[in-house]
């Protein structure tokens, strides 16, 4: 079993031992003894993971172990990331999809033996934000896991509900601020609105959860680490609080309505075409269907304003085309822990086809592969030879000991937005190359207003005479042979893409049989390199390929125009609505 890492630092080992210690004191005290009313669910599972799972086939942060006929307890554990999975029972959404006996076989016995085993505060599953989790999921699945149990599983079952809901109560203020601090309150809210005796509870669960979207969600309806899948889960938890409070007939509070009303506008400009989520300093697509249905169940109906950034993205969308582009300065501090100097660069969905797009996050592959995720030439945007437009270090302030967060990173990010006859213009400016090459990045993109074509412009220029200064030294230093510099443009590994017109064009092929044609001015050189596709739900690096655009700035400026146009629809419409299966497993 993974254990406590080494490099905790004294508060954190303190704040551990203290969640043990309140863990086994709340196993003394009152158990709850059924539900006010009855449980629904309101999580969505995968009917193939579950099916996977009551085969003996575990996949959870990027690591398969198969072990059929084996307890979950029981499972040799190759990463502390693994383990959480484990212990928050998100599992426990995708055996309810299968909802036969083996899958509700597979769910009594890690319920009960998470409670043998853990019950009294052992395990790493007692942190505020995991057991907020798991209180959410044994609720919301209670009939499906209490079927068929004898008085006693039942009992057991409801005193460590009683126990998990008091933890919660003495320690959700421990929970780092953000993500994990509203899984902790969203937890206690739900668990004291459902449990008999625990009603104690929800009233300052709630202020201390309008305190939190007061100090977390901003102006423009983001959050400090400027994850896309971050945001929805959060949204996802505020929308399972208000379900939850109006079904117990209380209403939700005015803070917490305004708080969703400012996240769903920025959440529907982060959604490509094709439902899924930008894919942007370490967030994947989300769950399917997991926006549509919180927009539903609480009715919120604002959108987007495109001439406005969302959270720092911007977004274009014509016809079936949208683009999402990363247009704001990157997160700092310990918010930038999963941050990618990913600025100015962008996302092309067609219709159900994602065609360009950013590597994604390598977290689950070992962090040689997290750490490659998170620099420029990874994302679809202009890098200079060796230099990301951000740069990796350790926290000043030592707080997250083991960590890398975005220690330099531009200090200016403009933007600007046009819309026209022609169609939706976005201009941009950044300058994390200026301090080290004097240099700084322009990049103009522009939406034609059928969707069909993407016009795009890149610039490196020397502005000031201090930048001019600094790029004549490094000249000197390069023997005048200019700064070598690339713009990517990563493709989706559904994409098939070949040289054409004499290498003068790229051809790129979606699966739906729709075409586009990838065309630059000459300046540059062009060529079609491997790349790689970096999904959480697999166990290692898609193979795909990536557009590059090479050349030198020789002098205090270089410009690239670049066009990405469509030059076939898609043959039958039906293609193009049917998601493909994709295996959980390759």
């Amino acid at each position: 079993m993974a254990g406590a890492s080494p490099s905790l630092s004294r508060t954190e080992r303190r704040i551990q031992f203290m969640n043990r210690f309140h863990a086994w004191r709340a196993s003394r005290g009152d158990a709850a003894t059924a539900f006010v009313s009855q449980p629904e669910p309101r999580t969505i599972g995968s009917f193939a993971r579950g099916r996977q799972m009551v085969g003996g086939n575990f996949l959870f942060a990027g690591y398969l172990v198969e072990a059929p006929d084996t307890e979950i307890w029981d499972l040799p554990m190759p990463t502390l990331a693994f383990e959480e999975a484990l212990q928050g029972f998100g599992w426990m959404d995708d055996l309810a999809a299968v909802g036969d006996k083996p899958a509700r076989n597979c769910a009594q016995v890690g319920t009960f033996g998470w409670i043998d085993r853990f019950g009294k505060g052992q395990g790493l599953g007692w942190t505020p934000d995991l057991t907020g989790r798991r209180l959410i999921r044994w609720i919301n699945h209670a009939i499906f896991v209490l079927r068929g149990c004898t008085p006693e599983q039942s009992n057991a079952f409801f005193a460590s509900l009683g126990q998990q809901t008091d933890f919660l109560g003495r320690r959700w203020q421990v929970a780092t601020p953000g993500l994990a601090r509203f899984e902790a309150l969203v937890g206690l809210i739900y668990a004291g609105l459902a449990l008999s005796g625990k009603e104690r509870f929800v009233a300052p669960a709630i202020a201390a959860l309008d305190k939190e979207c007061d100090q977390q969600i901003d102006d423009q309806g983001g959050i400090a680490t400027r994850n896309p899948e971050d945001l929805l889960q959060v949204f996802t938890l505020l929308s399972w609080a208000l379900v939850a409070l109006n079904a117990a007939e209380q209403s939700p509070s005015r803070i917490l309505k305004e708080a969703m009303n400012r996240i769903a506008p920025t959440l529907r400009a982060l959604r490509h075409a094709d439902g899924g989520l930008a894919r942007f300093h370490g967030g994947g697509r989300g769950l399917e269907g997991r926006l549509d249905l919180a927009l539903a169940e609480v009715g919120v109906r604002s959108r987007p304003n495109p001439a406005h950034l969302h959270m720092g993205f911007g977004r274009l969308s014509s016809a079936r085309t949208t683009v999402v582009v990363d247009a704001a300065l990157p997160p700092s501090g310990a918010a930038s822990a999963n941050a990618h100097a990913s600025t100015l660069g962008f996302e092309l969905t067609s219709g159900r086809r994602p065609l360009i797009v950013s590597c994604g996050t390598g977290a689950n592959f070992g962090e040689d592969w997290r750490r490659a995720g998170r620099a420029t030439p990874s994302h679809s945007a202009l890098g200079i030879d060796g230099v990301s437009s951000s740069r990796l270090g350790p926290i000043a302030d030592g707080s997250l000991p083991g960590e890398e967060v975005l220690v330099t990173t531009p200090r200016e990010v403009s933007f600007q937005h046009k819309s026209n006859r022609s169609g939706g213009h976005f201009m941009m400016s950044h300058d994390g190359y200026q301090p080290s090459h004097g240099l700084t990045h322009f990049r103009t993109i522009q939406l034609s207003q059928d969707g069909r074509t993407l016009q795009g412009e890149d610039t490196l220029a020397a502005i000031s005479d201090p930048d001019k200064a600094t790029f004549e030294t490094v000249m000197t230093q390069v023997q005048l042979q200019g700064v070598l510099f690339a713009i990517r443009f990563h493709l989706h590994p559904d994409v098939d893409a070949a040289l054409d017109l004499g290498g003068t064009a790229v051809s790129l092929e979606l699966k739906s049989g729709e075409m586009w044609v990838f065309r630059h001015d000459g300046v540059a050189e062009m060529s079609v390199e491997p790349s790689v596709y970096l999904e959480k739900a697999r166990l290692k690096p898609r193979a795909t390929k990536q557009i590059v655009l090479t050349s030198r700035v020789l002098d205090f400026a270089r410009q690239i125009g670049w066009t990405l146009a469509k030059a076939q629809d898609t043959p039958r419409a039906i293609r193009d609505v049917v998601p493909d299966d994709l295996p959980e497993f390759d």
